[in-house]
């Protein structure tokens, strides 16, 4: 009997060892797939259009690349083309302690602004950060949390465009909303330079959706050729832009190609998707690298001339070579 006892004591003991044996990996291995995101991001979008949409959409996945996959966990709000949409968005972002915020055009980028000085912040599809920020003597970087890439084109560049493809034209209009700084910035530094070549230039500016049929029609009936430059509420509204304008024989030169593919004749033209990626491996620099977002310089993407070439044979413009067909 007392045998039987030792050989069950003895088994009992050696199942024991093998069972703390056993634990100890278990409870040091965690599977790779329930790890949390080492950061979290906050994207605010102002409105969805293709030319936002592909800037996100490149900011994402270029940061993915950098950082690898479940690294990064993102929260991408759209804010339906209300401002007061972008600060709650981005004070809830604040709220959630995220690790960086990228905000997707001017309203967007001054929603997340107001709302913390200490979150790096990168904007996008931007045109020009210091109008947009109120700073004087820029020199390429804010100084702030802030930085970011712009989708501006220079003024000399698109009224070279313009000039080429309608060198007769007398009368030239500025259309685009009065409620978006980085729009009537555009039209402030087109307007000089197409008046030094002789064109006469009007401006007619929407304040929303509501009113852009109106607008674009008055716009048509006084003027030659217009020009649209990058408007998120024009973006929004190209189809009925274009159907306006179609009518009134009216060609458009716009600031990007989205706008330009959906009521233009022809752009200089950034490919959003590739701003975004520029946008994304910045990121990767501040969260990876801790590089300093105050000390970084807004960054460009390339251009290239494009052009629509349905409306351009609708209206019977003449693209001469050089201009590359807008796919699509």
């Amino acid at each position: 009997m007392k045998k039987m006892i030792a050989i069950f004591c003895a088994l009992t003991m050696i199942l024991a060892l093998a069972a703390c044996g056993s634990s100890a990996p278990a409870a040091t291995q965690a599977p790779a797939e329930n790890l949390a995101p080492a950061f979290n991001v906050g994207i605010c979008q102002l409105v969805q259009h293709p030319a936002l949409d592909a800037a996100t959409q490149g900011f994402m996945d270029a940061l993915v690349q950098e950082l690898g996959e479940g690294a990064v966990s993102f929260n991408s709000q759209n804010a339906s083309g209300d401002s007061a949409t972008c600060s709650t968005i981005c004070n809830q972002f604040v709220s959630d302690e995220v690790d960086l915020i990228m905000a997707n055009a001017t309203p967007a980028l001054l929603a997340a602004q107001a709302a913390t000085n200490s979150i790096p912040i990168l904007g996008t599809s931007v045109t020009d950060y210091a109008s947009a920020l109120g700073i004087d003597n820029w020199n390429g970087a804010t100084g702030t949390n802030i930085s970011g890439t712009s989708d501006g084109v220079p003024a000399t560049e698109l009224a070279a465009v313009l000039n080429e493809l309608f060198p007769d034209a007398k009368t030239v209009g500025l259309l685009y909303c009065s409620g978006e700084p980085n729009s009537k910035f555009q039209a402030d530094e087109m307007r000089p330079v197409l008046e030094g070549m002789g064109y006469s230039v009007s401006e007619f500016t929407f304040a929303d959706s509501n009113d852009v049929a109106a607008v674009t029609n008055n716009a048509c009936d006084d003027c030659e050729v217009l020009y649209i430059p990058t408007d998120n509420t024009a973006a929004s509204n190209t189809e009925l832009i274009n159907s306006v304008a179609l009518e009134k024989k009216v060609p458009i030169v716009t600031g990007e190609e989205g706008l330009c593919s959906g009521c233009g004749v022809a752009t200089l033209s950034i490919s959003y998707y590739d701003l975004g990626t520029v946008t994304g491996k910045m990121a990767a620099q501040i969260l990876r690298d801790g590089e300093d977002v105050s000390a970084m310089e807004i960054e460009y993407a390339p251009f290239a001339k494009k052009y629509n070439a349905t409306n351009c044979e609708l209206l019977g413009v003449q693209v001469p070579e050089g201009y590359v067909a807008i796919e699509g």
